[in-house]
């Protein structure tokens, strides 16, 4: 499959490539009301041009050292008129700040604690160094909501806990979450989509839970396609025949989409999930120009799934 996205000079300049899909100057913009927002919230801060993150000066109130993320805020406000820009900056950290500030009650942690994805390269390096990933470039981190607000806790020790202690109960929180599930068809391939809750591409990280009691099944027999490009998005194909290339093709559209303009990006890969783990679906040729050829693993499947339904082979483009 070949897709051509065109972004405006501006844009693909890249002065602020961590608050795409905004031009330069509104990312500016952005970053001007940000910074007004928590200075009279007696925050001073300075902006981080590597991650599109502003970081709070040590001397500043009890957040010395905390970042705060535009990347997302970029997302919601670009679909805004401007003039509402600056009342969305004041409630977004108005929420943001009162959840921060909530002091943390051991009480309920062990209801609240949510195992949840995050992009490393959306935080500092210095704070995933010792992080298993999940998949390239994601890690899974216990997390807590309230009002639609999330923090992070990449230091459980800060709650009282231990590491392998806020993962197990945030793991298994995340377990007993439940998927709001809709089907997609789209030329005799049918995807499952998980959405309506920033906690869906998460789910990915309990994906036999999900497909058990969300998609009521089983050890699929030749696996599943899985994408995960945004917090609020996963995408699932049950693989049963060679249908799984229009799947594919779907797929990568709607992962790309997802991935450059929804809030929360988290990967614009599309996986093959089986019973030896997670390979990329598509893998990219230097000097060849198409983008998406299939990953030795999905060509090896596709060439059974051919002789098996006696079919001629298909090439090794996603087309």
């Amino acid at each position: 499959m070949t897709t051509q996205h065109n972004l405006p000079a501006e844009r693909a300049a890249g002065n602020h490539p961590g608050l795409l899909p905004l031009t330069d100057p509104e990312a500016d913009h952005l970053i001007q009301l940000s910074r007004a927002a928590l200075s009279a919230r007696g925050l001073t801060t300075s902006y981080v041009h590597e991650t599109g993150t502003l970081s709070v000066a040590t001397s500043s109130d009890q957040l010395g050292g905390a970042q705060f993320g535009l990347g997302n805020l970029a997302r919601t406000v670009v679909r805004e008129p401007r003039q509402r820009w600056a009342q969305q900056v004041e409630q977004h950290f108005d929420g943001l700040l009162a959840n921060v500030r909530r002091p943390a009650d051991s009480a309920d942690l062990a209801s609240r604690l949510c195992l949840r994805l995050a992009a490393t390269a959306a935080v500092p390096p210095e704070w995933t160094a010792d992080l298993p990933e999940f998949l390239p470039g994601l890690v899974a981190v216990p997390a807590t909501s309230s009002d639609g607000t999330f923090t992070l806790h990449f230091d459980p020790a800060a709650l009282g806990l231990s590491r392998s202690e806020a993962y197990r109960l945030a793991l298994a929180n995340l377990t007993q979450l439940t998927d709001n599930v809709t089907y997609l068809d789209h030329n005799g391939a049918q995807l499952a989509m998980l959405s309506e809750t920033s906690w869906s591409a998460s789910r990915a990280l309990v994906l036999d839970t999900v497909l058990r009691e969300s998609l009521h099944l089983e050890d699929p027999k030749y696996g599943v396609l899985v994408a995960l490009p945004a917090r609020d998005l996963l995408l699932i194909h049950v693989i049963r025949d060679l249908s799984v290339l229009p799947a594919l093709s779907a797929m990568l559209h709607l992962t790309h989409t997802a991935f450059e303009s929804a809030p929360g990006p988290l990967t614009p890969t599309v996986y093959l999930v089986d019973a030896t783990g997670w390979h990329p679906a598509t893998i990219a040729l230097p000097d060849h120009p198409l983008p998406y050829h299939l990953s030795p693993q999905l060509r090896a499947l596709i060439h059974c799934l051919a002789e098996f339904e006696g079919a001629p082979e298909h090439d090794q483009t996603a087309t």
